[in-house]
């Protein structure tokens, strides 16, 4: 199976052919140090003397120690048997890192050599009936870099080189490893900074909203003390977080050269190419991709690219995603983790030829593999969300070498361009909702409100409860700004939203904003409360269109016209504004 690259594109294969001198770069910490162990030889009589080795395990090992590489073939023809034997009992009984690094590197050798001899210690576990992956499983538990790493690399092979495919549970522990090694890594390698914000005078809810600079026009006192009430309630019944005034911001940062780094940290930030590698290798099997998606790989994946790697690993964790690509279903799938915005920004700012080549890999794939059309058109249209256009037009000026990168920027630009082309308002909307990153866009006006509100009902009110979470949990001052403008436009523009956003959370949400510490959050947060609580959306629309026009100086959503057209509003209410259930 392995062995033949089982779902692996030969597009797969032909880059791995030109990328051998990025393969050994990605190792080469990991090779240098194998080199300087290779020249320390092990005094193995020592080993024999006190009863540690066997007298054929001693045997052998002393056989196969040599540099005469025909000599060790002939070896292993001989006995093939006691070649695993003997090098899983070294790794089972030895307890001296030292030596551990050694035997290791004899092993990587050995299948370096000759890619079949991987099937050595299957054979040798069918015949123990034994699974093979224990022994080496087991020394990912070490403490030592060098050894978890080698390791690592072992398993790898013998996984991917093998005709017996790794078992599910083994698996699953080795690719937990690797994605814990890529998240300690994310924290390893930052600068380490505290900043403490000083405490603040805490501000109630009361204070703010029914404050002489409130900005919940046309209220009555009573009905903003009601209104703060209740807020207040929520903040009491609430789990405990920091709050506008009262906080203190911590955030770290920690560089490889920094003090504060143990020597074992500084150690395993070397390894981060060889973990990267590893999974290379890995992903190229159809089988193990699924696995990988299983234990969260591709959030991993994303959230170390999402921050400060060099290049080099740039360039192997977006390999990974590549290859994840070739599955139809994985393609599909791929752009829920929001793939495209973070490829995008690197894309952007990258100045290796060869990240651009496997980024524009990346983005070809997402349009050619899925099945569903439909998924290929939105991924078209999250990438000109995402400015991918604007990038490709720039990268047509450039001269290129490589004959992929013209072709996939040809393709790219042919196929945004249909895409911009058959694009509907609502396309482009839902688009950017998905994509988390709101922004003041054109479809934030009120004419696509009056056209669009009661589509936000479609497919279990998805895009409505992608609002509602991106409430919850952004920290991006522009996105909570625009999605609480956005609540407030459906509330408005549809005569049931009201319920539709208290029954999904969204109005607990909106009114903890409140008390935001942007401003410009704050106020877009209390023109959607009122817009949650007001019923005469008609007439304080007319008045909204009419003040707009007349007060042009005073801008979009200003104070003054806000807050005169929704008073007057209440007033020619036929029944008493209901301000909360």
């Amino acid at each position: 199976m392995a062995s033949n690259l089982s779902g692996a594109d030969p597009k797969i294969k032909e880059i791995l052919e030109d990328d051998k001198t990025d393969m050994l770069a990605a190792t080469s910490v990991l090779q240098q140090k194998a080199t300087d162990i290779r020249n320390q030889k092990v005094n193995w009589q020592s080993y024999y003397q006190s009863r540690m080795v066997s007298q054929e395990d001693y045997n052998f090992i002393v056989a196969f120690d040599v540099n005469d590489s025909q000599k060790r073939e002939g070896l292993l023809r001989r006995d093939r048997n006691q070649c695993a034997q003997t090098f899983l009992n070294l790794l089972g009984h030895v307890s001296k890192d030292q030596t551990l690094q050694y035997i290791l590197v004899l092993i990587d050798d050995m299948l370096q050599e000759d890619r079949s001899r991987v099937e050595i210690f299957h054979e040798y576990a069918n015949k123990k009936k034994e699974p093979v992956w224990g022994p080496f499983l087991n020394l990912l538990n070490r403490q030592d870099g060098f050894i978890t790493n080698m390791t690592s690399r072992i398993i790898a092979k013998i996984a991917c080189w093998s005709q017996t495919p790794m078992d599910r549970s083994d698996l699953h522990f080795y690719l937990t490893w690797l994605k814990d090694q890529l998240k300690s890594q994310e924290h390893k390698n930052k600068i380490q900074r505290v900043k403490v914000v000083p405490k603040k005078e805490l501000k109630g809810c009361y204070n703010i909203i029914s404050g002489a600079n409130s900005i919940l026009f046309g209220m009555s006192l009573a009905d903003a003390a009601s209104l703060a009430q209740e807020f207040d309630a929520l903040e009491s019944t609430a789990p405990s977080s920091p709050r506008a005034g009262d906080r203190t911001e911590i955030y770290t940062e920690r560089g490889f050269d920094e003090p504060g780094l143990s020597d074992g940290e500084i150690s395993n930030n070397e390894y981060i190419q060889s973990v990267a590698r590893c999974l290379q290798m890995m992903l190229r099997i159809d089988e193990y991709r699924f696995a990988f998606v299983s234990v969260d790989g591709i959030s991993t994946l994303l959230s170390v690219l999402a921050g400060r790697v060099n290049f080099q690993v740039q360039y192997q964790l977006i390999f990974c995603l590549w290859v994840l690509t070739f599955n139809p279903l994985l393609a599909e799938k791929m752009n829920k983790f929001n793939v495209i915005p973070i490829l995008a920004d690197i894309v952007s700012d990258s100045v290796k030829e060869k990240v651009t080549r496997i980024i524009l890999a990346v983005f070809r794939n997402l349009i050619e593999k899925p099945e569903d059309h439909q998924v290929a058109k939105e991924h078209c249209i999250a990438m000109v969300q995402s400015k991918v256009l604007k990038q490709l037009q720039i990268l047509e000026q450039r001269k290129f070498d490589d004959e992929d990168i013209v072709a996939d920027v040809d393709f790219l630009s042919e196929k945004l361009h249909s895409s911009v082309q058959d694009l509907s308002s609502f396309d482009e909307y839902a688009t950017e909702v998905k994509s988390g990153r709101l922004e003041w866009s054109p479809v934030h006006k009120s004419k696509f409100w009056r056209e669009n509100a009661q589509r936000l009902n479609e497919k279990n009110y998805e895009l409505l409860r992608i609002l509602i979470h991106l409430l919850e949990t952004s920290k991006d001052p522009l996105v909570l700004s625009v999605a609480s403008f956005d609540i407030g436009e459906y509330v408005r523009h549809y005569p049931r939203g009201k319920n539709i956003i208290e029954q999904l959370g969204g109005k607990q949400l909106v009114m903890q904003l409140l008390a935001h510490e942007d401003p410009n959050v704050r106020y877009e947060a209390l023109l959607a409360v009122q817009k949650l609580m007001v019923h005469n959306w008609e007439y304080l629309g007319r008045q909204l269109e009419q003040e707009a026009g007349a007060e042009k100086s005073v801008g979009k959503g200003a104070a003054p016209v806000a807050g005169k057209a929704f008073l007057r509003a209440c007033e020619s209410s036929d029944s008493t504004v209901t301000w909360l259930k």
